[in-house]
């Protein structure tokens, strides 16, 4: 690798890596709204239309832990037009696809180009500017991370409601090609690469590993935690493929994913403290539209509409966020966030039938503006504990943990939703009049009831594990970037 830092930030070479991140992080949020659509149009059950968005994270999720080794290897100029060409090629296939089985396979090609897309742009970031000025450049890596995908269900809701579905891959299209034609001509090498061996069983096992468990919990929300075939084969498996992975990952010399990095306090706790928060973040994801859309009958383009206050909050928040790492470290933002996000939750867990509209926008919008204060400050405050030499390494492993624990933090809060909803549904009809049941105002109300406790008690255990990473985010420490210690961790990481 380079040198710790270039003396100038390429600034003009940022730009064009920050333009085609952005579109692609904008896509990967931007299909779930549409998918009720799709199915009408192909004619398929929701278990075959999932598969757009299983199958595109399953993607994600085995790709981003071979990352280190395509950073490490290949040029980064050669690794993002590489990756453009076949995110654009994925993007023409779904925009033009003449059956679903088409759409499917363009939308894992997607997945395949911009899977290695976040770790190379913080790679990059990460040789472009000194340890002490990282928080404000990653501030602005975190406008890029988390507004794309923030805007896109509110994107989303607009085109699906008055346009068509294809236009969500359509309008993405030019800017693909553009970020692509810019890249040929503009960008320019910043890393250097060696030749490292790749272990082909690592791949495998990683493959396995991370594939199964991503596989088996994303289907435990729509097939049950008692469907063998596809939940809990899969996911016996995946931890056993999981487990060889990790112990070949420390008996090697040039591991797949060096995993050593968990060696350094400050990249463990906040790596742990950033999994948690994941958890806690996609219980908000997943819950709060199932309250709006299928509690209060609020349409998707509302639904879209009442995220989008919080979208701009975070997209402000992060650069601002950045700045204040750099001037007071990590502990004081992630606390302050944690807690904001935590009180958040509360109000969320608490929410009913009359609830408002603004209420609900402003309870969102606070949560959001918490997480903005939280997850770039220990990541970057993680990663400034590292040898450059680990950096690939370092953003492969937290990008892998929070695609694995999002996937697992789904499947848990849905099965709590709908067992809690269930439960509540029972306890209610054992309560009615049987001739109120045929009452079809009665069944409506009933549903309503029933699912709202639901997700109330997800949303107190979405609470339990943001008081979990409160406490954590205590015994943060700020990582030492003066010269002298510069100098020795990376003279212990050689």
């Amino acid at each position: 690798m380079q040198t710790e830092t270039l003396k100038k930030p390429p600034y003009l070479v940022i730009a064009i890596l920050f333009f085609g991140a952005f579109v692609s992080f904008l896509n990967n949020s931007l299909l779930n709204v549409a998918l009720p659509t799709i199915m009408i149009d192909f004619d398929i059950e929701y278990s075959a239309v999932q598969w757009l968005a299983t199958g595109y994270m399953l993607v994600s999720g085995v790709l981003i832990p071979v990352s280190a080794f395509l950073i490490t290897k290949f040029k980064n100029r050669t690794l993002f037009i590489a990756s453009m060409v076949i995110f654009t090629l994925g993007t023409a296939l779904a925009a033009f696809a003449p059956s679903f089985t088409f759409l499917l396979i363009g939308r894992m090609i997607q997945a395949a180009g911009s899977a290695v897309m976040g770790p190379l742009l913080m790679n990059v970031m990460l040789v472009s500017f000194p340890r002490e000025k990282r928080g404000a450049a990653m501030g602005i890596f975190g406008l890029v991370m988390i507004t794309a995908p923030a805007i896109g269900p509110t994107l989303s809701g607009y085109i699906v409601e008055y346009w068509d579905w294809r236009v969500l891959f359509e309008m993405i299209l030019p800017f693909a090609i553009a970020s692509v034609v810019l890249a040929v001509f503009k960008l320019e090498n910043l890393m250097e690469t060696r030749n490292p061996s790749l272990d082909v069983l690592s791949v495998i096992l990683s493959i396995a590993g991370f594939g199964g468990l991503l596989y088996g919990f994303s289907m435990a929300s729509s097939e049950g935690w008692d469907d063998v075939a596809h939940v809990l084969a899969p996911i016996i498996v995946g931890a056993i493929g999981l487990v060889w992975f990790i112990v070949r990952q420390f008996r090697l010399e040039e591991p797949l994913l060096d995993l050593r990095v968990y060696k350094y306090p400050m990249f463990a706790l906040g790596s742990i403290i950033s999994m948690v928060n994941a958890a806690a973040m996609f219980s908000g994801m997943i819950l709060t539209p199932a309250y709006v859309q299928s509690v209060r009958h609020i349409s998707p383009l509302d639904s879209g509409l009442m995220m989008l206050p919080g979208a701009i909050v975070m997209g402000l928040m992060s650069p601002i966020t950045g700045k204040l790492f750099d001037k007071f470290g990590p502990r004081v933002l992630a606390f302050t966030g944690l807690a904001i996000t935590a009180y958040s939750t509360y109000l969320l867990s608490n929410l009913d039938l009359q609830s408002t509209y603004m209420y609900i926008i402003v309870i969102y919008t606070l949560r959001m503006f918490g997480m903005s204060m939280v997850m770039m400050p220990i990541m970057t405050n993680g990663l400034n504990q590292l040898p450059t030499r680990l950096n690939p390494h370092g953003t492969a492993v937290n990008n892998t943990a929070q695609q694995v624990v999002g996937a697992i933090g789904t499947a848990l809060f849905v099965t709590i939703m709908n067992s809690e909803a269930t439960k509540e549904g029972a306890k209610l009809v054992a309560g009615m009049d049987p001739a109120q049941l045929a009452d079809p105002v009665a069944q409506s109300l009933l549903q309503q009831q029933s699912l709202l406790h639901g997700i109330q008690v997800s949303f107190v255990v979405a609470l339990v594990v943001t008081l979990v990473a409160l406490v954590l985010s205590l015994f943060l420490k700020r990582v030492n970037v003066s010269p002298e210690d510069v100098a020795r961790i990376e003279a212990e990481g050689k």
